[in-house]
């Protein structure tokens, strides 16, 4: 039996040299593989500690779940700083920022961001962890800015992802018009399941909600239900603590296999 270990490797990302990537390995028997969750803010997700804002407790989500159902996950957090956080987190080809002070102060990189997750990390991660390849074994989840990545992420590599945590997402970026027009041909049976979470608690939260409720609504009318799942928590706020009272449901719906259905 291997001990459960959390792993920091270093990965080239183009243009910005090496990004820590950090990856946790639940205890297994030599040969056991397991499913992969990706994650956006990789020093947020594991340690109280390692963070400003508190952390997901990922690690202990999935010593929850394995003690539950036997399930669990190799869990990747990738580094974004905060020099570069919101830039990459924001894709371009979703639709022009909305407003004047979002063009000025925000450059999206979200697509390039995107890139070196499908290109760089996610094979890194199968060659030198014990991850189970394909679509059905492989999710992608983050908050706020990293909750509209995420939706991009699985949505724009359908083939590659089966499921998304959508938390908190930073939807108020783009108009519904953008926002529909993009997803014109995104919406099937094929399309990855979403896992749509937003919490009212605090004015941050709130106005991400009101700003983003066409898009809830929107993927709601033209997405199968099955594909979905909305969880809305009214006293919730916008921070760590509330994203991580909902990642061991976004978990256990993963592991479960439904959501690759």
């Amino acid at each position: 039996m291997t001990d459960e270990t959390i792993f920091n490797i270093d990965l080239p990302y183009p243009g910005k040299g090496n990004r820590l990537v950090r990856v946790f390995v639940p205890a297994h028997e030599e040969g056991e593989t397991f499913p992969v969750v990706y994650m956006t803010d990789g020093r947020n997700i594991f340690e109280e500690e390692a963070s400003r804002f508190g952390s997901w407790l990922t690690r202990e989500a999935v010593r929850d779940e394995y003690a539950k159902t036997g399930r669990a996950a190799i869990i990747v957090g990738i580094d974004n700083e905060n020099r570069w956080r919101t830039n990459e987190l924001t894709p371009s080809s979703i639709g022009r920022l909305k407003g004047p002070l979002m063009r000025l102060l925000i450059h999206p990189e979200g697509d390039e961001f995107a890139r070196f997750v499908v290109d760089v990390v996610k094979p890194a991660v199968e060659e030198m962890f014990p991850a189970k390849k394909g679509r059905e074994f492989t999710a992608f989840c983050g908050s706020s800015s990293g909750g509209l990545e995420s939706f991009f992420i699985a949505m724009n590599y359908p083939k590659l992802f089966s499921a998304a945590g959508v938390f908190s997402p930073a939807f108020e970026m783009y108009t519904e018009k953008q926002f529909r027009a993009w997803l014109e041909g995104r919406t099937s049976d094929a399309m990855p399941f979403l896992y749509l979470y937003m919490g009212e608690g605090d004015a941050k939260e709130r106005s991400m909600y009101k700003s983003g409720k066409f898009a809830f609504d929107l993927l709601k009318e033209c997405c199968p239900p099955r594909r979905l799942k909305e969880v809305i928590k009214p006293d919730q706020p916008h921070n760590e603590a509330a994203w991580r009272s909902v990642f061991p449901d976004f978990l256990s719906v993963f592991l479960s296999g439904e959501a690759g259905k």
